[in-house]
């Protein structure tokens, strides 16, 4: 069985996408999701960082920060080959 969330899109709209991955860093304090829409046109990976114990996603805030979460998806899918 797949992991699923629920994002609502800016124009009000809910989608159920499916996780990729979770994972958490030590080194900014978060967890993180990344996850993709299995039935949307587009393979584009989202990030967010999530509060596991509220279920709120919240912004990724720094360019640095995006490295960092990219480093990991990178890594993440040269395992999965």
């Amino acid at each position: 069985m797949e992991d699923k969330i629920v994002i609502t899109r800016e124009d009000g709209k809910e989608v159920e996408m499916t996780i990729l991955f979770t994972f958490t860093s030590e080194e900014y304090g978060f967890d993180y999701v990344l996850y993709y829409d299995e039935e949307g046109e587009s393979e584009e990976v989202m990030a967010f960082r999530y509060d596991e114990e509220s279920g709120k996603l919240s912004e990724i805030e720094s360019d640095e920060e995006w490295e960092m979460v990219s480093e990991v998806y990178e890594a993440f899918m040269e395992e999965t080959e």
